[in-house]
């Protein structure tokens, strides 16, 4: 099959080709101090950006309504989601007010949110966010992390969650 397909195409196409790069999966949440009201998403994008300073990335969608309620509640947390971990996944991807009833989390040191069952999780700092089309691309700068169980993880390829296939 050799088949070009130049972005005239569309997003699907976009997404088609896109979508056959595995990636890992992590929820992003934060609490606010004063209300204690929590609000989380879900990202593929996370990376690290840099070792020194300490610091990671992700994109969220401009449409999303729960980003500008992260943001302002810092620290944020990330939790690095496991294979047994799609129903959170798919809890904080959707939309609603409240898409932490029923799910098991416990609080970082600075009082992040962190999912129950991650791998590892981080509390960061929103050091920078760059427009890139109808996303945003954010910087983090880590504060405090720690790795919390050996697995495998949760990984999104070809729009759907998967699991490793030993």
């Amino acid at each position: 099959m050799n088949t070009t397909i130049d972005l005239d195409g569309g997003t699907r196409c976009l997404r088609n080709v896109l979508g056959r790069f595995a990636t890992g999966v992590v929820a992003v949440t934060s609490a606010d101090p004063a209300t204690g009201h929590r609000a989380g998403l879900v990202a593929n994008s996370f990376c690290s950006a840099s070792l020194e300073p300490a610091l990671v990335s992700f994109c969220v969608a401009h449409t999303s309504a729960s980003w500008p309620l992260i943001r302002s509640a810092e620290p944020l947390g990330i939790s690095i989601l496991g294979a047994q971990q799609a129903e959170a996944a798919n809890r904080l991807a959707a939309s609603g007010t409240d898409k932490f009833q029923g799910l098991p989390w416990t609080s970082s040191p600075g009082g992040a949110p962190i999912l129950d069952g991650a791998l590892a999780w981080l509390e960061c700092a929103v050091e920078a966010e760059h427009p890139a089309g109808d996303h945003v691309i954010v910087v983090a700068r880590v504060l405090r992390l720690d790795a919390l169980a050996d697995g495998d993880p949760l990984l999104f390829f070809r729009g759907s969650y998967q699991r490793l296939d030993r």
